[in-house]
């Protein structure tokens, strides 16, 4: 299940239990219309609910990633499961993003927005 909201710098992404191949249509769509409304939007993809993913889905993101390489701003990645973790890092190296990685949502969304606490 997936859930995303539109930003003032681009996109909030909240990904509940399984990460799908239509899950991932959704975020794909909502990604290309943050670009024509953004120049390089940076996203928050909030995974710390995400139990799994489908490969078909992992095949699609890193497809879509490496084709849109250079569309996207700061990426930060909450996460607190340690093979999602590996396996966006993984992902990170076969593309030009570097994700920042956050224990939750208010702090990633703080550094989007330029009010990071530290």
């Amino acid at each position: 299940m997936i859930s995303i909201r539109e930003q003032d710098y681009g996109l909030n992404v909240a990904l509940y239990n399984e990460f799908t191949l239509e899950d991932f249509r959704q975020f794909e769509e909502a990604a290309l219309q943050a670009v024509k409304r953004v120049h390089r939007p940076d996203l928050l993809l909030d995974l710390s609910m995400l139990k799994d993913f489908t490969i078909d889905m992992a095949f699609e993101q890193l497809k879509f990633m490496r084709n849109h390489d250079e569309d996207f701003g700061r990426i930060a990645i909450v996460v607190d499961d340690v093979w999602i973790r590996f396996g966006t890092h993984i992902s990170s190296l076969l593309t030009q993003q570097h994700p920042k990685y956050f224990d939750d949502a208010a702090s990633a969304q703080a550094w989007l927005q330029g009010l990071e606490r530290e």
